[in-house]
Order: C-alpha cells, then structure tokens, then sequence
C-alpha cells in the first residue's frame, strides 16, 4: 500500500459522510493550529490590557467572543473537510434557530449592545450615570452582555447592555467638572425676601463641598399657594454624593431660619360653616 493509497483510507464511510486517513490528520494539524494561535492571541491581549485596569472585564469578553466565534468556523471548515455535507447541517441548524430565535433575540441584543458600548466608548469605568428618574450610579464592571452599577444605597446593579444603548441614560460624568444642581425651600408671606436670598446663599458658601467658583445663586422661584418660593442653585465636583450635600444644606438652612426669624409655612385650610 502506497502513501496515497493510505492517506486516502477510508476509516467511515457514509452516505453523506466520508473520513479518510487524510480527514483526520488534517483535523488534527487545524485543531492544534487553532490552539497555538489562540494562546498566542491570549497573551498578545494580556500585554495589550495590562495598562488598562478599568477596561480588562471588556477586552477579556471581547476575546471570549473572538475566540468562541473561531472554533465555531473552525468547525464548519472541519466537517466539510472531512467530507460532511454542510448543506444539509446549515439547514437543520436554521431552522432550529428560527425556533429559539425569539428566546434568544434578547441575548444577542445585549451582546451587541456591549460591542457598541466598547467601540463607542460612552460608558466607562467610574462613570456616574442615572438610569431612571432616581436610580442613579457608578459602574463598576462593563461586560460582554451585561454590566454593573453600584447604587447610592451600595447595592451592585446587573444591568442588560441594551438598556445602556436603548434608553436614554444621563452620564454626569461626561457632563462637565463641575454639576450644577439646586434646592428648593418656601417661606411665609411678609418674608424678608433679601434676608431669606442672603441666608440661602451663605448657607451654600460655608459648605465646603459645594464649589465657590461658579457661585452659587438664590432665584426667586414663585409666588405660591401658601409660600414665596425660592432656590438656592451651586455647583458640586462629586455629583455622586450630591443627595448627602443637599440634606446638609437643608439642615443648615433651617437652622439659619430658626436663627433669623424666618418661617417656612406649612399648607392652610379655612373652613366656613353656614347656619341653616
């Protein structure tokens, strides 16, 4: 038996299916080129992300995803080597996907989400964002499919990537240095209205986490149902803690009310009886 004649051995014969002693050295030499090249790629993406700590979690799923998606065509070209009919294994696989397809449409949207977010780099690390009308944190992990935030009250968040890409999130870090952010406060009828927009403002000074640069101003809101309405607007670095430097500020304000004879009124009703 000559080299050709062994090399083309038939070790399986099928109807659609055909492995020789060829098929399977070529099987072989692939799936061992396969894990060379990877590992070689694994450590190329080490001493690219070595000097990026707050991105690892990304290029690591990046590389997951790079790396499953080669072993899938490696496969594909293997079995087509190897004399099974692709033909009729795409078809089967298409429609076992059309049958799955709603379930996992939702997995593939977050998965692309993620991809965006890495090549559109609006959301990273650190990044203090809001997702709804109260939620509001600091991401601490970007993933493939899903990342996470850390909340206000330290409570880890997992959120879908497409929710990031779809909705519409405010990233206070992006915004500017420095937020501006405000307080509202109402006083009684027959106020000093000077003397009310002084103490706001002082109030707003003395606290050393708001900034001196913008300074903070006092705007004469409304002139309410039961209250003159007034706001007190400053600026602060660390929009993340800004909930605990608006408590303070109303603390503070208070207590200068208190201090200056100034009311903050309370709704009032009167009530009328008619004899019959």
């Amino acid at each position: 038996m000559g080299l050709s004649d062994f090399l083309n051995y038939n070790l399986i014969g099928a109807k659609n299916f055909n492995l020789t002693v060829y098929g399977v050295l070529i099987v072989i030499a692939v799936v061992l080129a396969t894990i060379i090249a990877l590992r070689i790629l694994k450590r190329v993406f080490k001493r690219f992300i070595a000097k990026r700590e707050s991105d690892q979690g990304i290029y690591w799923s990046v590389f997951l995803f790079v790396k499953y998606l080669t072993w899938v065509i490696v496969v594909i070209v293997l079995l087509d080597t190897v004399g099974v009919q692709i033909s009729v294994l795409l078809a089967s696989i298409a429609a076992l996907l059309v049958g799955v397809g709603l379930g996992i449409q939702q997995l593939f949207n977050d998965i692309a989400s993620g991809l965006v977010l890495i090549i559109e780099r609006n959301l990273q690390i650190n990044d203090v964002i809001q997702l709804d009308d109260e939620t509001v944190g600091r991401v601490i992990k970007i993933g493939l499919r899903t990342s996470k935030i850390k909340t206000r009250d330290d409570i880890v968040m997992i959120v879908p990537n497409s929710k990031f890409v779809n909705d519409k999130i405010i990233n206070w870090t992006h915004i500017d240095f420095k937020t501006r952010f405000f307080v509202e406060v109402g006083v009684a009828y027959g106020s000093d209205v000077k003397l009310v927009s002084e103490l706001l403002k002082n109030c707003a000074l003395e606290n050393k986490k708001i900034a001196n640069k913008p300074e903070p101003f006092v705007r004469f809101n409304n002139f309410g149902e039961s209250s003159l309405d007034f706001q007190l607007y400053f600026w602060v670095k660390e929009s993340f803690l800004v909930e605990n430097i608006k408590s303070e500020l109303r603390f503070a304000i208070d207590e200068a009310f208190r201090n200056n004879e100034v009311t903050i009124p309370f709704p009032q009703r009167d009530v009328h009886f008619l004899k019959q």
